[in-house]
């Protein structure tokens, strides 16, 4: 198992296609357990230019999104391929979510990501959001893994 997987690896476990595969590396990998993924938040980001003019920020929602990204590529790269074939990972419920500070482009966004358990198909995460050190965002959330269609 890798301990670290590239974007090319992220594109070879998510169905998720630019603009929308927000994560660019998953890094720190503990195998169905954690990992840290990083995402690097550019000035020319799809939703700069409306969220907000002339002050832009990252909004919260793709924070979760970005979060529910990392953890269907740990789950995905941890489980059995065969497993895994033909499956995709949906979000069922967040947590909890709160968002600290105004995440600005240009920076590097940490997430430390969670599996706290498994049932079945359905995992549960938590995570936590940095930017040089300072916490941005938090959140728990809930995912299945369902066949695709």
């Amino acid at each position: 198992m890798k301990d670290k997987l590239s974007k090319k690896d992220i594109i070879n476990l998510l169905p998720h296609r630019e603009p929308m595969l927000l994560i660019d590396e998953l890094i720190n990998i503990k195998n169905l357990h954690s990992a840290t993924a990083i995402m690097n938040v550019k000035k020319d980001s799809f939703y700069v230019d409306g969220h907000f003019p002339d002050q832009p920020v990252m909004p919260g929602v793709l924070i979760v999104e970005a979060f529910g990204q990392a953890a269907a590529a740990l789950t995905a790269h941890g489980i059995d391929k065969e497993t895994y074939e033909n499956k995709l990972v949906f979000l069922m419920s967040i947590e909890k979510a709160r968002f600290r500070s105004p995440v600005i482009p240009d920076c590097k966004l940490e997430l430390n990501i969670e599996a706290i358990r498994s049932h079945g198909r359905v995992w549960k995460y938590k995570g936590e959001a940095f930017v040089e050190g300072k916490k941005m965002a938090d959140a728990m959330w809930s995912a299945t893994i369902v066949d695709k269609k």
